[in-house]
């Protein structure tokens, strides 16, 4: 495949995926408006999820996936939420994003075989400053 075939592809993933990372961060943004920061990651689970339902967003949440070593199932891992099929999220409530959990996504977006995945820190004053949009490219 041309470089330019694999970019207007990987580009045109990325942009069907916007509408849906756009409903997930407007959710997560109220979610945290309510709550603040300071909770664990199971009650912004929780409260999402809810917001989700009141929004008509579909989701599933603590997605089981295969764990695969040289080609063998070595166990199963969990998303903390799939919506709307198509993106990943992953929630924390940490001081701070580390470069672990961004390579986290990386490998949930692997193993899923998923394009698009939020990594989302709700411990944070400004949500904002907590959201990553992470994108696997080949």
């Amino acid at each position: 495949m041309r470089f330019d075939e694999f970019h207007a592809r990987n580009k045109k993933s990325e942009e069907e995926s916007d509408p849906v990372t756009e409903k997930v961060i407007g959710a997560a943004i109220e979610v945290h408006r309510e709550l603040g920061p300071g909770m664990t990651e199971v009650m912004y689970e929780g409260s999402l999820c809810r917001e989700f339902d009141l929004r008509g967003i579909r989701y599933e949440r603590q997605v089981p996936f295969n764990v695969r070593y040289k080609g063998v199932v070595v166990g199963q891992g969990r998303l903390d939420l799939l919506v709307e099929g198509d993106v990943i999220v992953e929630l924390k409530a940490c001081d701070s994003l580390s470069p672990v959990h961004r390579s986290q996504c990386i490998t949930y977006l692997r193993a899923t075989g998923h394009r698009v995945a939020l990594l989302i820190n709700f411990n944070v004053p400004v949500l904002k400053d907590g959201i990553k949009r992470v994108i696997l490219s080949q």
